[in-house]
């Protein structure tokens, strides 16, 4: 089991099973050293890694530990792993992100179902009242979704789906992304320069 006191921002960031694993690896990227990074890999998430990215496990272990450029700690926990120590809320994290979230994952936080350490996790940030941001993966979204994001909505959770928005200029399929982290770290609270804001192209002309 890992001990880790040496730094007090503590960060989760979940990777569930639906299609977008580049985008939690991008997220990691521009994630401020700040923070102790523990992520949780789901088996779905490992399956996707595999479709989508040509990765096995370890290969995808090896680009998350590459892709966060800090000398910060960064743990790797998979999700049978329901005692490490993010299962606990005295752990002290103080933000979680599910990026993507996967309807099934979705589902099982929305019913309280903790039966997976990423399940588990997000179940402790809500009952602990700390930050939890969900990043829903899925088009069109049924009425069961709907009313799973909304029940968790009212609980304070966030949901913040990875929407694209034009007023950024976007040019590139790297500068829709950086939009995309932006806004994320923008409802944490986490100061960035990551895109063109809403009236800052008005203001430079």
């Amino acid at each position: 089991m890992h001990t880790t006191n040496k730094y007090s921002k503590k960060f989760i960031l979940g990777i569930s099973g639906a299609s977008g694993i580049k985008l939690a690896s991008g997220f990691l990227s521009v994630l401020p050293a700040e923070f102790e990074v523990h992520i949780i890999l789901s088996r779905g998430a490992c399956e996707c890694a595999k479709y989508e990215l040509g990765l096995d496990i370890k290969a995808l272990e090896s680009m998350l530990y590459s892709t966060r450029n800090s000398t910060t700690p960064l743990y790797i926990w998979n999700d049978d792993e329901i005692g490490a120590p993010v299962a606990s809320g005295s752990f002290g994290a103080e933000v979680m992100a599910i990026i993507p979230t996967s309807m099934d994952c979705l589902a099982k936080i929305a019913c309280g179902i903790s039966d997976t350490l990423l399940s588990r996790a997000a179940s402790v940030m809500i009952k602990e009242r700390r930050t939890l941001l969900l990043a829903p993966r899925e088009m069109p979204l049924n009425a069961i979704v709907c009313e799973h994001m909304k029940q968790l909505a009212l609980l304070g959770v966030i949901i913040a789906p990875p929407i694209i928005a034009y007023y950024a200029y976007p040019k590139t399929l790297a500068q829709m992304e950086h939009f995309i982290y932006g806004k994320w770290l923008d409802i944490l609270r986490i100061p960035n320069d990551l895109y063109l804001r809403w009236g800052d192209k008005q203001i430079e002309s």
